[in-house]
């Protein structure tokens, strides 16, 4: 009897064994899909150049799983505002003027509505065709989406969803990465320096405070001392109002001569601004003569 009784635990215990390493090569197996982005609030950056013509993206998804799978996965894509508002909420609480933004409908299309990973691969992507003229500096743009089920396939709930950022940039400035120019010159015939932030605006111009004054974000303050550098195709620049600013070029100085260049030094490569100006806030003219300069990757 008691032979009986071993030979049921043994029986029992191969039994439970093959059942647990089913269920484990099961999981280790199986070909759940998530949407490529960070962790960061599933966000996803698309760097995107203002060259006055279409820009072509991508919104991709994965699958895991030990193997790649065997047949096509297929999943769908329907837009969804939930992710951008709880990313909001969680970032800036109730302050709206903070809030991240819906990038307009006319800025963007997506293709084809879904993603397919093909058997015998590991990820898939569909196109989106961006159109970023237009669009500010000072805003934070997203496109918000859900992935959904069409194949019956499996999707990771951690990483179900996208905010696909659009973020633009030109020759000298970016919204990826803080553009800060060192700042050396003549305000008013004084010695001055110090930092100035550019802010891309299209393909050959910038933004940016004029002369010494303080950079705020609020968008009335931007108005009242912000000016346009545009770059014309022989490197000359034109200083021009954003807002409500009054600003005037001088031309004529050999110091500052009002271009834009690209110099080495010792290996190194800089974008630099030789400007003069003056510009009139709250009835005081001043005279600032400048040069911005800043190290960039070639």
């Amino acid at each position: 009897m008691k032979r009986n009784y071993i030979v049921i635990l043994v029986l029992s215990m191969i039994f439970t064994s093959c059942k647990d390493n089913e269920l484990f090569e099961h999981e280790m197996y199986k070909n759940m899909v998530a949407l490529i982005s960070s962790d960061y609030h599933n966000t996803f950056e698309e760097i995107v150049p203002l060259t006055g013509e279409e820009v072509i993206g991508y919104i991709a998804a994965s699958s895991g799983g030990t193997h790649a799978p065997n047949n096509d996965i297929v999943i769908g894509l329907e837009e969804d505002q939930t992710p951008l508002d709880l990313y909001n909420w969680s970032l800036f609480d109730a302050d709206e003027n903070l809030y991240a933004k819906l990038l307009p409908k006319d800025k963007y299309e997506i293709v084809e509505y879904k993603i397919q990973i093909k058997a015998g691969e590991r990820t898939g992507r569909t196109m989106v065709k961006l159109h970023p003229d237009g669009l500010s500096p000072d805003s934070t743009y997203f496109i918000g989406l859900k992935a959904t089920d069409i194949s019956g396939v499996e999707i990771n709930e951690k990483k179900n969803t996208i905010l696909y950022q659009v973020l633009i940039e030109n020759n000298y400035a970016s919204q990826a990465t803080n553009s800060i120019y060192a700042m050396t010159g003549l305000a008013d015939e004084m010695v001055s320096a110090g930092n100035k932030k550019l802010f891309p605006l299209t393909q050959n111009s910038v933004r940016v405070i004029a002369g010494t004054e303080t950079f705020e974000s609020k968008v009335k303050d931007i108005e009242e001392t912000a000016i346009i550098l545009e770059i014309n195709d022989d490197n000359t620049v034109s200083i021009k109002p954003y807002k409500d600013i009054k600003v005037t070029q001088l031309d004529g100085d050999p110091n500052y001569p009002n271009t834009f260049t690209v110099e080495e030094s010792f290996g190194r490569t800089f974008n630099v601004f030789l400007l003069s100006y003056e510009y009139t806030l709250d009835g005081v003219t001043r005279i600032m003569k400048e040069r911005l300069e800043m190290q960039v990757n070639q």
